[in-house]
């Protein structure tokens, strides 16, 4: 197998509207929720991980061609301005998760041009936001992802989330969240789109704390390894082949 990247080079891309306009979002995350994501990841992987952070409104959302290439994950978050996201980025990040790039889709992201794109369906769920207690459930204790985390997660304020979530059949489920009013709902999925490896994970709020928890960031930490794929990357490509056991016969 090839080698992956060491350290991780990991890109931290955030919205970033919320933290200029809303009063709580601002004390909450006065350098914006992509800073503290990227200091969660910095915390956990130290020298083992590069992280950068881009914004929305960076040139090209910062996420050039030449940012891409010197990502192996791409942690995405977005609410306001999904529809606003300039549609060649998208193809630009789809090329390169189905190269090999990972990506970390978090809370409203789900309902982000690129997920949607990736998954291909609504991505639709219910939701509530009163401040509701979410526990996190491992329900793959042996998934790499759940490392050091304990069972559950417990989030005290959080927006609810519920079923049904219209996404595909994900490869693995690792969390199931709880909350007050009895919802559940699947909120950690991986999925594989060409060589890229895909984690959804639904904390994360824009008004409430989530990514100060120490549990969270752990998790995102770890699904940034997870995420990493190998050094090379390549899309893959239609080819067409010699039969396999003419070629091995005639050598």
């Amino acid at each position: 197998m090839t080698e992956r990247h060491t350290p991780i080079r990991v890109t931290v891309w955030g919205e970033n509207r919320h933290e200029k306009t809303d009063a709580v979002v601002q004390e909450l995350y006065p350098d914006g929720m992509h800073a503290t994501i990227a200091d969660g990841i910095r915390e956990y992987l130290g020298d083992d991980a590069v992280v950068r952070t881009a914004t929305f409104d960076d040139d090209e959302h910062g996420l050039t061609e030449e940012v891409l290439a010197e990502t192996d994950v791409l942690t995405w978050w977005g609410h306001r301005a999904h529809k606003e996201v300039d549609d060649d980025i998208v193809d630009r990040v789809q090329e390169h998760v189905l190269s090999g790039m990972g990506l970390l889709v978090l809370h409203s992201g789900h309902f982000s041009k690129i997920f949607k794109r990736l998954m291909g369906t609504t991505c639709s769920l219910r939701w509530r936001n009163e401040d509701d207690r979410e526990l996190v459930w491992t329900v793959d204790p042996a998934h790499p992802i759940v490392k050091d985390v304990p069972n559950p997660i417990d989030i005290p304020q959080q927006e609810m989330y519920g079923e049904f979530f219209d996404v595909p059949t994900p490869d693995e489920t690792v969390f199931i969240s709880s909350y007050t009013g009895g919802e559940v709902f699947r909120s950690g999925l991986t999925y594989k789109r060409g060589r890229g490896r895909i984690f959804y994970f639904s904390p994360g709020d824009q008004a409430y704390p989530v990514y100060h928890h120490p549990d969270v960031r752990r998790v995102l930490a770890n699904a940034c390894v997870w995420a990493t794929g190998p050094v090379e990357r390549k899309l893959p490509m239609l080819a067409r082949t010699a039969p396999v056991l003419s070629a091995m016969d005639a050598g």
